[in-house]
């Protein structure tokens, strides 16, 4: 599975083209040109455009809250491989609804449940950042809970050996606990609470869910501002390898067409800051996924 992956959109621009007729001529360039890279659709829906103030105003804080979505996705999954170490767990691929992580980028498909198309963009981006925050808040009293327990087992543990299901419980049950009649008799079981582990996991498929939703919203206001209006745009998710990377973005240019290339490249050469706080512009919009 590769970890690194671009999302890109191009501006149907042609007479007569269709986002379908230009996606056949990137996998024909992609595969005469750069075979081994993966190439998948990015579904981006019709979303609600609003006005171009609107549109402004939000592209400013899509940057910093595609830092802070992202942020907690990577916080979490380090949490997961900690406590996985720690329990002696093997670690294994994680999912989201069900699926590895890569599928369900490569396979996005938009939850118009939980994210209906018609909310105005502002909406959408609002209620991402508050789901999200309300997970990191709850990992961080999880965690020092986590913590604090394991603190107190540690010191427990030095003083007795042995887990619950052969340990004296004489110190944990009183003799009040025990209820014993004709027709009725108290059994002892050991139920652990749900573990912090499993609550990662549940978390980081719910946070990493929001972040390609987060990415869609991004992909539809980038592209709008960057080839007008009505949306007409093919988004894609390529998987280059570092070797191929040059190559690819140089096919991915051509497609792009002279009438937005001229505009975006400088004589210097000079990086600038790009969508999701990208070192460097290209003459179609573009950002990286990292997955670690």
């Amino acid at each position: 599975m590769a970890t690194r992956y671009w999302i890109i959109s191009l501006p149907v621009q042609s007479p007569g083209a269709t986002a379908s007729s230009l996606w056949s001529r990137l996998q024909d360039s992609i595969s005469r040109h750069s075979f081994d890279t993966p190439l998948y659709r990015f579904n981006v829906p019709d979303l609600r455009v609003g006005t171009l103030d609107s549109l402004l105003a939000l592209s400013d804080d899509l940057v910093k809250s595609n830092v802070f979505v992202e942020g907690v996705s990577h916080k979490i999954r380090r949490q997961i491989e900690d406590l996985e170490r720690a329990g002696g767990v093997e670690s294994g691929a994680l999912t989201v609804d069900g699926v590895p992580v890569d599928t369900y980028l490569t396979r996005f498909v938009w939850d118009e449940g939980k994210y209906p198309t018609m909310s105005p963009l502002k909406e959408i981006v609002g209620s991402i950042q508050t789901q999200v925050a309300k997970i990191e808040d709850d990992m961080k009293v999880r965690a020092a809970e986590y913590n604090n327990v394991r603190s107190q087992l540690s010191a427990i543990n030095r003083k007795q050996s042995g887990s619950l299901a052969v340990r004296d419980l004489s110190n944990l049950v009183k003799p009040e606990d025990m209820v014993t009649s004709e027709h009725l008799v108290t059994l002892l079981a050991i139920v652990p609470k749900t573990s912090l582990l499993q609550w990662c996991y549940a978390s980081y498929s719910e946070v990493f869910s929001s972040w390609m939703h987060f990415c869609a919203v991004c992909v539809f206001v980038e592209s709008i501002l960057r080839y007008g209006l009505p949306p007409s745009f093919l988004s894609a998710v390529l998987a280059p390898s570092t070797k191929s990377e040059k190559k690819v973005r140089s096919i991915v240019e051509e497609l792009c067409g002279n009438v937005h290339s001229i505009y975006w490249k400088s004589e210097d050469d000079v990086s600038v800051a790009g969508l999701g706080g990208e070192s460097e512009v290209h003459p179609y919009v573009s950002f990286t996924i990292n997955f670690v």
